[in-house]
């Protein structure tokens, strides 16, 4: 997966993960050998991840198959099995969710979450204005490099999945809030650590982990009195909610979020359903008859 289809390293330890649960159920079966499996056994894995004293959830579930039915596929391939005994095994259905996003005054009120002139202050703020202004995961926003951004052009190349790369539109407010972080913050960290290309430092002067940009953003909005949950994804459900509820194209929000299919990017556009009744009760002569 990392040599033919560049996985990401996350993925990669994500599937490890859920091939050494497979691998500790085949155990509890008396099963040391891939080519003793049988159907039943690979169906029986998912079943034992949905129930016991800690069940997975559903997408969790279905990652954990999705690596065993790998596992399975590239022993076929290679000669090490005759039968892909997990071909036909199904993951659980996954219940239809709603992307969670905050409203524009809310995200107005966790921006201003991020108060203070010292680096980590300024820093994290350039971090949740860019993660507002591109819709870029976290993984991606702490990826950035500062020869990424080009502040000219107003834009800024992002690393997704599986080393894609895709460049996006950088707003104004969050080009003020890194230039900010630039002149009177970066210098400081950076002198404490070995060099980086990193755009954004934690205080070693390392690249600023993704726990780190997580732990920036519940900061914020707990300073910001939110009520609800903050997400490491909030600020990227916002980018799609907030673009789509404005009228751009879902292809276009496609485009800008990264997701390989335009199906990924369609749930956002359920969310837009309050602002498209508000828009009807205003608008339509018969409305309300």
């Amino acid at each position: 997966m990392t040599v033919e289809r560049g996985s990401a390293a996350n993925t990669m330890r994500s599937y490890g993960t859920d091939l050494r649960r497979y691998l500790q159920y085949l155990e509890t079966l008396g099963i040391d050998d891939l080519g003793a499996v049988q159907e039943g056994d690979v169906a029986g894995f998912v079943t034992a991840l949905r129930s016991g004293p800690s069940p997975l959830a559903a997408s969790s579930a279905a990652r954990a198959l999705a690596a065993v039915r790998g596992l399975h596929r590239f022993a076929v391939r290679d000669g090490l099995l005759a039968d892909d005994v997990a071909r036909e095994v199904r993951p659980p259905a996954l219940p239809a969710r709603l992307a969670r996003a905050l409203t524009l005054d809310q995200v107005e009120q966790l921006l201003a979450g991020c108060v203070g002139d010292g680096p980590g202050a300024l820093r994290d703020r350039a971090l949740l204005e860019l993660l507002y202004s591109t819709g870029a995961r976290i993984s991606e926003a702490v990826g950035i490099d500062r020869d990424d951004l080009d502040i000219a052009g107003r834009t800024v190349l992002l690393r997704g999945k599986g080393g894609k790369q895709r460049i996006v539109p950088v707003g104004r407010p969050a080009l003020a809030a890194v230039d900010a972080y630039l002149v009177r913050a970066r210098p400081a960290l950076a002198s404490r650590g070995r060099g980086t290309p990193a755009l954004l430092l934690n205080a070693r002067g390392a690249r600023l982990s993704r726990q780190s940009a997580w732990h920036a953003l519940r900061g914020a909005a707990e300073a910001a009195g939110l009520a609800t949950d903050v997400s490491p994804h909030t600020l990227r459900h916002c980018f799609a909610t907030h673009l789509l509820a404005g009228g751009a194209d879902v292809r276009v929000v496609q485009e800008l979020l990264g997701h390989a299919s335009v199906t990924t990017t369609q749930i956002y556009t359920s969310v837009t359903v309050d602002t498209l009744r508000e828009v009807y009760a205003t608008s339509h002569p018969r409305a309300l008859g």
